[in-house]
């Protein structure tokens, strides 16, 4: 297979891939550096299809976000609001339970709740809201609450991050989505999420969770004010968590969106098609110890996100149904993509479908 690269500058990196070796942080490097797209691609592709055939995986899920206000008013986010900011909202239990029901007729396999961090709302009401979510779906599992809000609970309530994630998961919580991860390194988090608990302490809650025995979903978000440098460095603190605890699920790169962000005086254009591809097969390689990447239809759309699956990606992520937090911040995607389409877009970019839930068992194929 390396000799498909000829005089490639690339050709010592996939002599490397196609030999099953694990790349360096210079190779991550210079895979960044390089404007050999397609020859990246094709590495990434090797590595998809070493991996997971030819199956491209979603999942028919639901998204609901209980609460805009947050204490801490990330620069990167547009969805977080003040308390006392007129449009800010709180959803009620019942409201939740309902949302929760209204999609019982759509076969979900997974309910996925994240929110801002708000004072007013202890530990009960995140355990009421699991109990009523297991009563409206059972049998569904229950992906919920970033890294940020289980560490918000625990300082809240003087409980470690081990007491939370045993109280949730005794009131139903299944597994963790990725956010809140952004970029490691203290540099950029000073500049666009300064009040974010660190790099460090998103890993710590994630493998206190994989110590319990929940597997959980990884992320970085990209393309604002972090270098190449920056951006391997992030993925190679998760491959190292990977080796250790094996909990990670998949790896998302997301797309930064700056659109009424405090960012957005920075005149950050949004990220190119050519950087999103890229970033997805760099992920695919340098993350050999992660068995799925997924490209996140709501931030790239979803003629990219079907572009992506020859270039890593095995994974489109889901129905979603409602999804508040990258379109308000601009992201012009819809908000909800039927099976049919999902399964349509697959087959057209000649990859077999599959559904899953989160946990990537397969509840249906082919179609």
């Amino acid at each position: 297979m390396q000799d498909l690269f000829g005089h490639s500058e690339l050709k010592d990196i996939a002599k490397k891939v196609y030999d099953g070796e694990r790349l360096t942080r210079e190779d991550g490097i210079r895979l960044y550096h390089s404007n050999d797209l397609l020859n990246i691609g094709r590495m990434a592709n090797y590595i998809r299809e070493q991996k997971n055939g030819n199956h491209a995986y979603f999942i028919v899920n639901r998204h609901i976000n209980h609460t805009n206000i947050c204490e801490n008013r990330c620069q990167l986010c547009a969805f977080g609001r003040d308390a006392d900011d007129p449009k800010t909202y709180v959803l009620s239990l019942d409201e939740i339970e309902e949302k929760a029901r209204s999609c019982r007729d759509e076969k979900i396999s997974e309910i996925h709740i994240v929110g801002g961090l708000h004072p007013e709302l202890k530990l009960d009401y995140y355990q009421e809201m699991m109990r009523r979510v297991r009563r409206a779906l059972p049998g569904v599992i229950i992906q919920s609450f970033t890294a940020v809000e289980i560490d918000y609970l625990a300082k809240l309530h003087n409980l470690s991050l081990e007491e939370v994630l045993k109280a949730m998961m005794d009131a139903g919580l299944d597994s963790l989505p990725g956010g809140g991860a952004e970029i490691f390194a203290p540099r950029v988090r000073e500049i666009i999420c300064d009040k974010k608990i660190s790099g460090e302490r998103w890993l710590e809650v994630h493998k206190a969770a994989h110590r319990l025995g929940m597997k959980t979903n990884s992320t970085m978000l990209y393309g604002h004010v972090e270098t190449i440098e920056e951006r391997i460095d992030h993925m190679l603190a998760l491959r190292e968590v990977q080796d250790e605890t094996g909990g990670f699920l998949t790896f998302i790169p997301l797309a930064f969106h700056p659109r009424n962000t405090q960012l957005e005086t920075m005149k950050l254009s949004r990220n190119t098609g050519y950087d999103v591809l890229k970033t997805y097969a760099i992920s695919r390689l340098m993350l050999d110890n992660f068995d799925h990447i997924k490209g996140y239809w709501i931030m790239i759309g979803a003629k990219m996100a079907q572009v992506s699956l020859s270039f890593g990606v095995d994974d489109l992520d889901g129905t979603v149904v409602e999804e508040k937090i990258a379109h308000d911040a601009g992201a012009d995607t819809d908000q909800y993509m039927s099976k049919e389409r999902l399964v349509k877009m697959i087959k057209a970019a000649g990859r077999y479908p599959v559904e899953r839930d989160t946990l990537y068992n397969v509840l249906g194929e082919g179609f």
